[in-house]
């Protein structure tokens, strides 16, 4: 490993890129429910839509875009969808200035920026796979989910008080312009990226589609990583909007308590992801995959115990720590482990379906979970998904794997 873990300049553009975007996304956060609320005067029902519905026509959206990536130059398709996400943005303030601003606006511009989102998911990872050795890939998967845990600390306590001073439009704004920071980080990378084989039928057939799915289910080691992530990612978010209805109503916790409940805890999550690459040196990757795996699913059961008062606070706070935490360590290494298992020209449509999975698994899990809450109450409801996130270890691969020979282009770096 090199002296300092320096991994060149195309990365780096390439990190200040990610970090700048996490920001903006960070600033702007709950900023489209509160503009459908305060200016559109939406009801539940809508804003529920606009979270959940918006995100699974996304991720419908996207599902053909993984195999149209996987035979494109990566660096062009990041640019352009971080130039998407910025001119659709750029829509919500514009139509607002006008007067003109709607709710199926609002709608549309959640689907083309959650379709965005998974895209350049994809695409980065594949470039990210081009742009450096295999034995610099969990320190680069290290420092991204780092950034990406830094700005989830900074970002909502500054993104709310600039909704508190010049109102939810204008955090759109700064999303937006982050975007656009990063299409020009991203440009910065330079260098030739290598021309990708075309297949020999120049159409699209339908069976592509799920060349993604398949490789991922014919692989008996990332096959049990899929499930668990889907799983587990589903359901610690069904379990959310049920613990907002129970700490800020019946337990009567203040909108500050339930923010710092959740954003002081994602310290844990820069700790883990700074011991990530340490932890794999000392035990492996595979034990530490499993560890944390394993770890991470034994926390949520706990906020079903949530009371009223400090103590409730403090309980909530160790949990989301102690959760944070292990999924601090676990992310890198996961996303590491992915990328070394999938060859260079499948990555792209591996990522896509993977993503189009989890956020699918998300949305069908919270509206089940909306469900469950109204007839067994939240605590009940929360319960439960911890209980069911206990077997969710039973999925993670049980024995390491060994990595697929595959001709690597040696990386460029300047």
């Amino acid at each position: 490993m090199r002296s300092g873990h320096r991994l060149g300049r195309p990365f780096g553009w390439l990190w200040g890129a990610y970090g700048t975007s996490a920001l903006g996304t960070w600033l702007a956060f709950g900023a489209f429910p509160l503009i459908a609320i305060q200016v559109l005067h939406a009801g539940p029902a809508e804003v529920a839509a606009l979270a959940s519905v918006g995100a699974a026509v996304g991720a419908a959206v996207a599902v053909p875009l993984g195999p149209w990536v996987e035979f494109r130059r990566k660096r062009p398709v990041l640019i352009a969808t971080d130039l998407v996400r910025f001119a659709a943005l750029l829509t919500i303030p514009a139509a607002f200035a006008l007067g003109v601003l709607t709710f199926l606006q609002l709608l549309l511009v959640s689907v083309v920026v959650a379709a965005a989102d998974i895209t350049f998911r994809a695409a980065s990872g594949a470039y990210l796979k081009t742009l450096l050795p295999a034995e610099d890939l969990l320190v680069a998967n290290a420092r991204l989910e780092s950034t990406a845990w830094t700005t989830t600390i900074i970002g909502p306590p500054l993104g709310g008080a600039a909704i508190g001073l010049l109102g939810p439009v204008a955090t759109v704004v700064a999303d937006a312009v982050s975007y656009l920071l990063s299409a020009l980080g991203i440009r910065a990378t330079g260098g030739q990226e290598a021309r990708t084989e075309r297949r020999a039928a120049a159409r699209m057939r339908v069976g592509d589609l799920l060349d993604g799915w398949r490789y991922i289910l014919a692989d008996a080691t990332l096959r049990p990583l899929f499930y668990n992530t889907a799983l587990f990612n589903g359901l610690v978010m069904a379990a959310q909007p049920l613990l907002a209805v129970l700490m800020l109503g019946r337990l009567g916790f203040a909108p500050w308590q339930y923010g710092l409940a959740f954003a002081a805890p994602s310290i844990g999550g820069l700790l883990g992801s700074r011991l990530a690459r340490p932890l794999v040196t000392r035990f492996g990757q595979h034990q530490v995959l499993v560890m944390t795996g394993a770890l991470r699913a034994i926390w949520p059961v706990g906020l079903a115990f949530v009371g009223p008062g400090t103590g409730g606070l403090l309980l909530v706070v160790g949990v989301e720590l102690g959760l944070i935490f292990c999924c601090g360590v676990f992310n890198p290494v996961q996303a590491t482990y992915r990328l070394e298992r999938t060859p260079t020209d499948r990555v792209a449509r591996t990522l896509s379906a993977w993503a189009v999975t989890t956020k699918a698994s998300t949305a069908i899990l919270t509206a089940v979970w909306g469900v469950l809450g109204s007839l067994l109450g939240p605590r009940t409801a929360i319960g439960l998904a911890g209980v069911l996130l206990l077997a969710t270890p039973l999925l993670l691969p049980r024995r390491a794997a060994a990595l697929r020979p595959e001709p690597e282009p040696a990386p460029s770096r300047t």
